[in-house]
């Protein structure tokens, strides 16, 4: 466990997406006691709105939110770095725990159950990190 409130930073390509869902999950699980931020390598202009309406059916409102660019001060100011599909475009920083979630990218879904099937598979991994971190 670390000592005070821990920071986990989730990044993706686009922060239109992955990193957004596990976000809003994780600042939802955690009850206050994490902070959460999310980042892009390569930031898109807005949300994609399958990914909006797939948290909406689970009580998420993401719609507000919108891309930001991955910068060194954020991964700094982490304690986990979660990263999805963006390579080595994440600075490494010693002492901060890295973990790399391999997940298909909700902009490639054909349809809303492919991102909820997404969805689903990251609300579980956050579950997981919300049980570790909340000790």
């Amino acid at each position: 466990m670390l000592r005070g409130m821990p920071e986990v930073l989730f990044v993706c390509v686009h922060n239109a997406g992955r990193s957004q869902m596990a976000a809003a999950l994780l600042d939802q699980l955690a009850g206050g006691v994490v902070t959460v931020r999310s980042a892009g390598s390569e930031p898109a202009d807005r949300i994609n709105p399958r990914v909006i309406a797939a948290m909406e059916e689970i009580g998420l409102d993401v719609s507000r939110e919108h891309p930001k660019p991955l910068t060194g001060e954020a991964v700094e100011a982490a304690d986990v770095v979660i990263t999805m599909g963006c390579g080595d475009a994440c600075p490494f920083y010693p002492g901060k725990r890295y973990e790399d979630w391999e997940l298909d990218d909700p902009a490639a879904a054909t349809d809303l159950e492919g991102v909820r099937r997404i969805r689903d598979e990251i609300a579980e991994r956050v579950r997981r990190l919300a049980d570790q971190l909340t000790r």
